[in-house]
Order: structure tokens, then C-alpha cells, then sequence
């Protein structure tokens, strides 16, 4: 029977549910140019607006992963399990950088494919760019050896990786479906089933800074890349964490790598939730790779080779072994760009950090220049803030909530300007939340 993209889109217009085959068709149609741009369109509406079933989502993550190439590690008899770990975004969300050399110390594998930032959230390939000489995109043959020779890297979506998936979403940024969560669940799984992985836990982001921004969004997202991942072939588990703030203390390209050099190697005190959420993500990946027996003896394993220096030492061979500096670890400072300006953002009264906007404290950073308004706009990688202020702490009035690194003068009023907006102080200190909001497995 010969297969019609009108009709295939008229069938999920009316709600019904497509076959693993007109699935297929599509996704070849998207990856071939046999749809057209407004089919493609029409087609990601239509999902929009009508959803597609766990069966549905599982063919379009196959369809897409395997209209590019599939990894697979087996002819290099990697003496341990191939892991990953993927963001649903957020502010100051630096997490990847600490957490692929950890769990690489533990003796995993962690190839991970990461993202450039669009909008208020920033992107792991950004912030790794900022290291002079990091090559982000590097070939399939250095990818693999890297990961073979150091247990992890970290990098750019290849050319040659879900090039359909490519498409459809660029599409989907141009027609008003970014926001569709069987689109972006397939998304995101199909570069992760492309990898070849063993297991994969999903951070998925909830709060003011995240793409989910109530619970039970994120809880709707969080089940179906559970669900979805699992019946693809992926053990996969979910983690719901919080993001109503900044993560860490800092947040910018350059500024959010040097945050990470000092967590691992313990130089200053590490933030209490990040620290928390690296170590919970650790533990149940090393779980899903049979390296540990519960989540509790991963973390313990994780905060071992954090504490040893053994994970940083593998953060400085990664960073070595993808063209950046060799000594990058003593002496990170000289090879991360520094703004010129650096101005005091202050409170303009006493109180208690009660909460903040996150969006807008990253969009403080896009307007600095650390982040982008478009796909293709140029970035500023010595930009952003420090010392962020934590919700619940005492502040007096002209103490700081935060530095801003700047440009310009200008530039640095308008963020301080922002951020005032997005940060709220009240006479009593909030109750708050949990930095692990909920675990969705199987």
C-alpha cells in the first residue's frame, strides 16, 4: 500500500493512532526531504495538538535514532558498563561537567552528547567551549577513543547522529511545537538510543528555571521518558529536581567551568544542592550500570573518587585528550576569559532570600552576552554571575546578591537591573524545598 504524508498527517488530525510504519514513512520523509517543509510542520502541529501514545513515541525515538548512525562499543571491550546522563535544562545546571568524570572514576563509560543553550538555559557545549583549544566536535574515531582511553567525553551533536531529528526540530522551533512532550521525549532519546547506551538517567528540571515549571509537567515528562526509553531498549530512571534557582553559585560559560574545577578538587566549600543532585544522578547511574547495589552505595562510591582526586584527574585527561590544556586542572584561570567588568548586584533591603524567577536571572546572563536569543548568535563565554545568593539566607540591605561579570558598564546595569526584579526578599525565611523532588522509574 502506498503510503501518502496528507493522508498520514488527516489520520493523526483525527486523532487516530499511527502505525510503526506510517511512522517510519514519516521520519524517512523528514530525513530524505521526501516531506516537505510544511508537511513537517503540519505533522508536528497535528502531534501537538493530538499527542501520540507510548507506542507511537517508541516508533518516532527508533525511527529517529536510526536515520543516523547507531554506536556500538562492543568491538572495544570496554571493561565496563556504557552510561549517560541528560538535562532537561536550567540555570547554572553544570552538573554534566562533574558528573561524567565521576562516574568514569567509578569505572564507567560515559559518552555524552550534549547541547548548545538557546534562551534563559544555559548549554554544557557552551560552557566546555569556553576552555581554550576544547575541540566540541570532535569525529566519531576520536569520540570513541577518548571514551575508551580517559571513560568519558563529552560533546557535540555530530552531523552524522539523529540528523532526522535534526530537522524536525528545527522545525518544530519555527511552527510553535517546541513545547510538544511526545516530540521532545523522542528528541531526546533518540541521540541517547543512537549512543548505544547501558542505562540512562534523565535530570528532568522543575521550577521557574526549567522548561517544566510545574510538577506536574514535569512529573507527565519524566513518565514518559521512563516509559518510552524503557520499551526502546533503554533502562532508563528519572530524577525530578528542583530549578525554582540557580544551581551552584555561579552561572555563565566560563564562570559555571571554573565553579567546576573547584568542586572537583574541593577548592572552597561545594554548593549544598548541586552537590546533592550530582551525587544522587551518580548514584543511580552506577546502579543502572550493575557498579554498585542501591543508590546509596553509588553515592558513596561517587563521593570517594571526588573526594580522592581521582574524578578530577579525569576531568583534566578529558579535557587534554579533546585539544584543551594539559595543566587546565593547576591552572584553569589563565585559560578561561575574564570580563572586564565585574560590579556588586545589591540587595535593596534586609531580609531573607524567600525565592527568585530563575528565567530571569538567566535571561540576565543572555542580555550580558552568555547566552542566545537565536540559534546561530555568538556568545560571550567570560560573562555571567557569581555568588549567587542561596534561598533562605539573611541579607542586609547593599550586600551583595550577587557579582555580575560584564562587557561593558552598561551591560552590567541592566543585568543588576534584572536581577533585583527576579530575586525576592522577605522578612521571614521561606520553607523551601528539596533539591531531589521525586524518583520515576519502572
Amino acid at each position: 500500500m502506498s503510503l501518502l504524508p496528507q493522508e498520514i498527517i488527516r489520520r493523526k488530525r483525527d486523532g487516530h493512532e499511527l502505525t510503526p510504519e506510517e511512522i517510519a514513512f514519516v521520519v524517512r520523509g523528514i530525513h530524505d526531504g521526501g516531506l516537505s517543509e510544511g508537511q513537517v510542520a503540519a505533522f508536528a502541529m497535528t502531534v501537538f495538538f493530538r499527542g501520540m501514545t507510548v507506542p507511537e513515541r517508541v516508533a518516532m525515538t527508533l525511527g529517529l535514532a536510526r536515520s543516523g548512525i547507531m554506536l556500538d562499543w562492543r568491538d572495544l571491550d570496554l571493561p565496563g558498563p556504557v552510561l549517560d546522563k541528560h538535562s532537561s535544562g536550567g540555570v547554572g545546571d553544570k552538573v554534566s561537567l562533574m558528573l561524567a568524570p565521576i562516574v568514569a572514576a567509578c569505572g564507567a563509560f560515559v559518552p555524552m552528547i550534549s547541547g548548545r543553550g538557546l534562551g534563559h538555559t544555559g548549554g554544557t557545549l557552551d560552557k566546555l567551549a569556553s576552555i581554550s583549544g576544547y575541540d566540541v566536535q570532535p569525529d566519531i574515531a576520536t569520540f570513541r577513543k577518548v571514551v575508551r582511553e580517559v571513560g568519558c567525553a563529552v560533546i557535540g551533536q555530530t552531523d552524522d547522529l539523529a540528523p532526522a531529528d535534526r530537522r524536525l526540530y528545527a522545525t518544530r522551533d519555527i511552527s510553535g511545537s517546541v513545547e510538544s512532550i511526545p516530540l521532545l521525549v523522542s528528541s531526546i532519546l533518540s541521540k541517547k538510543v543512537a549512543e548505544g547506551l547501558h542505562g540512562l538517567v534523565m535530570d528532568v528540571k522543575c521550577g521557574s528555571g526549567a522548561f517544566c515549571d510545574t510538577e506536574e509537567m514535569a512529573g507527565d515528562l519524566a513518565r514518559s521518558l521512563v516509559d518510552v526509553a524503557n520499551q526502546a531498549g533503554l533502562p532508563t530512571v528519572a530524577l525530578i529536581t528542583d530549578m525554582d534557582c540557580v544551581l551552584g553559585r555561579d552561572v555563565g560559560n566560563a564562570l559555571e567551568v571554573a565553579e567546576t574545577v573547584a568542586y572537583l578538587t574541593g577548592a572552597g566549600t561545594r554548593e549544598p544542592r548541586l552537590h546533592e543532585v550530582t551525587m544522587a544522578l551518580a548514584g543511580e547511574m552506577l546502579v543502572l550500570g550493575k557498579l554498585a547495589a542501591n543508590a546509596a552505595e553509588g553515592r558513596m562510591k561517587a563521593e570517594t573518587v571526588l573526594a580522592d582526586g581521582r574524578a578530577a584527574e579525569v576531568f583534566a585527561r578529558m579535557v587534554s585528550a579533546l585539544g584543551g590544556p594539559g595543566d587546565f586542572l593547576e591552572h584553569s584561570s589563565r585559560y578561561l576569559g575574564h570580563a572586564p567588568v565585574v560590579r556588586a548586584c545589591t540587595a535593596e533591603r534586609s531580609g531573607h532570600i524567600a525565592g527568585m524567577n530563575a528565567r530571569e536571572v538567566g535571561i540576565s546572563v543572555v542580555a550580558l552576552g552568555g547566552g542566545r536569543r537565536h540559534a546561530d548568535d555568538a556568545i560571550d563565554p567570560s560573562v555571567g554571575l557569581t555568588e549567587f545568593v542561596a534561598v533562605g539566607q539573611r541579607i542586609r540591605s547593599g550586600e551583595p546578591l550577587c557579582l555580575v561579570h560584564a562587557a561593558s558598564e552598561p551591560e552590567a546595569d541592566e543585568a543588576i537591573a534584572l536581577i533585583r526584579r527576579a530575586v525576592r526578599i522577605e522578612d521571614r525565611a521561606p520553607s523551601g524545598r528539596p533539591a531531589i523532588m521525586e524518583r520515576v522509574a519502572l
